[in-house]
């Protein structure tokens, strides 16, 4: 097995565990053995548990990203399309990442804890990205916007709600809700066709 193959499986033996455990009751050797390999290994790649977690999201937010930076650069694409596109991805892979085993049932507090560490890594990498599609909506008169970083921030908070409401604890109606209000004042605010920002709204 080379060093990649041993890497990604370490991660996969994570993967698997997290979907029917809690993180805090899986250890390094319960990794291994999942992994199919010594204890010894896993500190030859990993320093610690958490790093292993740490590796996992990153894993996990690479494909979304990946997609984002994709779509930045096809500029005959509506911004408002590639956005959608990249929404998805994000739920998509999210929705890998905290994935659970029919009838196991995740604690909340861990569950927000995974997914916080989760959009923190992927916000932070996809704001400069969005920026850039939204600027370039700005110059083709697609967009209306003066501070397009700022647009980008809030397209990414909505996003955060809509994948966990753990942050904030609330039913589907009360988010919908929310996020309708939200798409109505950003279409009017930023001069932008009613409906051009629906992809925030979409179904999770």
């Amino acid at each position: 097995m080379s060093k990649q193959s041993k890497y990604d499986t370490i991660l996969d033996a994570l993967q698997k565990l997290l979907e029917t455990k809690e993180l805090s009751g899986i250890s390094v050797s319960e990794i291994a053995q999942t992994a199919g390999i010594g204890k010894g290994s896993i500190y030859y790649y990993f320093p610690s548990k958490d790093a292993i977690l740490e590796a996992l999201v990153e894993r996990n937010y690479e494909a979304p990203l990946t997609t984002a930076k994709h779509l930045a650069e096809q500029t005959e694409i509506s911004p408002f399309t590639r956005m959608a596109m990249i929404f998805q991805a994000c739920r998509n892979s999210s929705s890998a990442f905290l994935k659970t085993e029919p009838g196991t049932e995740t604690a909340a507090p861990e569950r927000s804890f995974l997914h916080q560490k989760y959009m923190s890594h992927l916000i932070t990498a996809l704001k400069p990205v969005l920026t850039a599609i939204i600027q370039q909506g700005n110059e083709d008169g697609l967009i209306h916007c003066e501070k397009t970083d700022a647009l980008a921030e809030i397209v990414l908070i909505v996003l955060t709600v809509k994948m966990d409401n753990t942050l904030i604890p609330s039913t589907k109606e009360d988010i919908e809700h929310t996020i309708s209000a939200l798409v109505s004042l950003l279409e009017k605010g930023t001069e932008n066709p009613p409906g051009s920002l629906n992809f925030l709204m979409a179904e999770l």
